[in-house]
């Protein structure tokens, strides 16, 4: 029966609100409006002018008070009772539930006393921000120096964290903490006049005197404030915490490990799967995937084993860009073949735009092949498929389009740009952060790219394949270091004998799994349930099924865990069969 309820509640995203509905409505704009409250940067993001001059509180004493917070909220949640709500508000209230679950249990696992990894941290969280932020007036401009000013409390409040860290054994490992030691240093050093946090003075919509004089007020912010935070952090690190991190890589190795990476991995799948069940699935996918891998690669008529064929695809000058400017102009090509060929496949398409852009200089040393650096409709921003064009002999053509499927068109960018778009759709939902749904369907895209034509020929399925069997060997990875106890070359043998990576994405996605437990094992998860749901929409509706209404399914509701997805899609085959 609550199955049944669930699956009537997800049915829709927006509706009627019935009388029923007011308190729950109450508690969902008070828990809307206090999260916003505590994430300055999304507030901005929603329209809120002046949380464009503040920062977060990470402190240990704000935790204390959101964990108070997160407890009263929890406490109004379980007074409503979800059988008078309506189906929209059913499913409030049960990804409220979810959030603040989540929420909970990770102040109780007090995470913020890691407050960064290999490749992000809130050391480079506000080069994020300064990335996608443009100066449409003195007021924004004035507002981004006052996130400047707040910058050096920032820095102090996380290190008491990264210090208590110390204190209680709960650190990254010493491989870790020396690379961002090392970026910490580079930050620190860097010359203040082409500092990445000047880059919104650029194109600022301001008359020329006053942009030279705000820019010359941030400068000097920079240089009097934000570098000496910035030098502490490397001192930190480099005299107290390398010294004191842990030899272990595995999470199950930390004081209360082990049930720490049991919620990591539930938390990221959204899912009650086991670390052994997921390293299960991992070894499955892998066989499943090289036998599709050999066939391929028969197609090419290449005489060789698989090592051979993938060892020659490393090597061949073929497959590679030889320039910066020609990766990304190939990225932008296959964009384009991809929107061309969109609305057969999504009723509904956003209004937001993407731009292919390099990832900065300033981090593309040990940063992934490409990201998505989302957009902010409410502030003119555009959404950005993030390509990293540095040691071009280490991103390979044959990838290309799996990986532009992914992070833009229709992965990322469609996914989280409807999402933004969403009417009659609360804030904390269209802008939650379900790794596996997002990831999940990142990866769904690079499938739906070979269903659609966009590999075109025998090599980019090819790479299409190894970029699958890199996630899959992602659930290998991460569970054998974090769960049994692997060494990093254990877990590189996974990459190096069944997937084409270049040698260097490999290592940079190593430390990542070793710095980021339970990340990595969304990806395939939330795939194969997407997966999953189709086949299961396909046998029921026959026929009738349409995969533009499949689709819009899918992520017309925003983000959703596993079992609120697959419930809402039940109850949308349902629906269909009656139409």
């Amino acid at each position: 029966m609550r199955r049944l309820l669930i699956a009537l509640a997800l049915m829709s995203a927006a509706g009627p609100a019935l009388a029923d509905d007011t308190v729950l409505n109450r508690l969902v704009a008070d828990y809307e409006a206090y999260a916003l409250s505590q994430d300055p940067i999304g507030a901005g993001r929603e329209g809120d002018r002046a949380a464009l001059a503040k920062l977060p509180d990470p402190s240990n004493g704000a935790d204390v008070l959101r964990r108070s917070n997160f407890e009263e909220f929890k406490g109004r949640l379980a007074a409503i009772d979800p059988a008078g709500l309506s189906p929209p508000a059913r499913l409030n209230r049960d990804f409220l539930a979810w959030t603040l679950d989540r929420r909970l249990r990770s102040l109780a696992f007090d995470e913020a006393r890691m407050p960064f990894n290999s490749d992000s941290g809130f050391d480079q969280d506000m080069g994020y921000v300064a990335a996608t932020t443009h100066l449409d007036s003195e007021a924004e401009a004035q507002a981004w120096i006052a996130r400047l000013k707040a910058l050096p409390r920032f820095y102090i409040r996380n290190i008491e964290n990264a210090r208590r860290g110390v204190k209680t054994g709960f650190t990254q490992p010493k491989s870790t903490s020396q690379s961002v030691a090392d970026r910490a240093r580079t930050a620190a050093a860097a010359p203040v006049e082409t500092d990445p946090l000047l880059k919104p003075f650029e194109g600022a919509r301001l008359p020329a005197d006053r942009l030279a004089d705000l820019k010359a007020q941030a400068i000097a912010v920079i240089r009097d404030q934000v570098r000496p935070a910035q030098k502490d952090f490397a001192t930190f690190l480099e005299k107290e915490y390398v010294p004191a991190s842990r030899k272990a890589l595995g999470a199950r190795s930390l004081t209360g490990g082990e049930a720490y990476y049991r919620w990591l991995v539930a938390d990221h799948t959204t899912t009650a799967m086991t670390p052994d069940q997921i390293h299960d699935l991992g070894l499955s996918e892998v066989k499943r995937i090289r036998l599709q891998m050999e066939g391929v690669m028969a197609e090419t008529g290449f005489k060789g084993d698989l090592t051979a064929f993938i060892a020659m695809l490393r090597k061949d000058p073929r497959f590679y860009a030889t320039s910066r400017q020609q990766l990304l102009e190939k990225a932008s090509e296959i964009d384009k073949r991809i929107d061309d060929l969109l609305p057969r496949y999504f009723g509904t398409l956003p209004r937001l735009t993407f731009g292919v852009r390099p990832v900065p200089a300033e981090i593309e040393e040990g940063y992934t092949s490409a990201r998505y650096f989302e957009g902010a409709p409410k502030q003119g921003l555009a959404g950005g498929y993030m390509v990293n064009t540095s040691h071009l002999d280490q991103r390979p053509l044959y990838e290309l389009p799996a990986l532009t499927a992914h992070e833009s068109v229709p992965g990322h960018h469609l996914q989280i740009a409807l999402g933004q778009e969403l009417e009659g759709v609360p804030a904390f939902r269209r802008n939650a952060g379900v790794t596996a749904f997002t990831e999940g369907w990142g990866l769904y895209a690079e499938r739906l790219a070979g269903e659609m034509g966009i590999y075109r020929d025998a090599y980019e399925r090819f790479g299409g394949l190894s970029m699958e069997m890199w996630r899959a060997c992602r659930l290998v990875a991460d569970t054998g270091i974090h769960w049994k106890g692997w060494t990093v070359e254990q877990a590189r043998a996974c990459f190096t004998d069944n997937t084409a990576l270049a040698p260097l994405n490999i290592d940079v996605e190593l430390a990542r799994y070793v710095s980021w437990p339970g990340q990595a094992l969304a990806y395939k998860v939330g795939q194969l349930k997407i997966l999953e749901l189709r086949e299961r929409a396909k046998t029921k509706l026959g026929d009738r099924f349409d995969i533009r209404r499949f689709h819009d399914a899918v992520l017309l509701a925003g983000p959703l865990p596993i079992d609120l997805l697959e419930a809402r899609m039940d109850a949308w085959v349902e629906s269909e069969v009656s139409r």
